[in-house]
């Protein structure tokens, strides 16, 4: 799964809502489609673009799918952002220090 389609998946918020649900336990697609207020179609639609970016696991049990998040695929995610923010905050303190340096200069 590419980066970009586990970010497309993402960016809709009944998408996020549905890995919310699913992330600490297995869900079937009723369950969800009753929880986030979607029909099961539209439940099942969104499920499939987060299985497809690899963001959640199907597991067959009986006649049932459960639905979990996968905590390795969200885990490359979350170091997407933290690795993003990190360097936009050395910045931001870099700028920070140098206008303190420069006002102790002025004083």
């Amino acid at each position: 799964m590419s980066e970009d389609e586990r970010f497309r998946a993402l960016a809709n918020p009944t998408r996020r809502r549905l890995l919310r649900i699913v992330r600490d336990d297995a869900r079937t697609v009723g369950d969800l489609a009753s929880s986030v207020g979607a029909s099961q179609p539209a439940t099942s639609q969104h499920l499939g673009v987060l299985r497809e970016a690899g963001l959640v696991s199907v597991e067959q049990r009986g006649r049932c799918r459960l639905y979990r998040a996968d905590h390795a695929a969200l885990r490359e995610a979350q170091r997407f952002f933290e690795d993003y923010w990190s360097k936009n905050l050395d910045v931001l303190a870099d700028v920070a220090e140098r206008r303190a340096a420069r006002r102790s200069a002025a004083s």
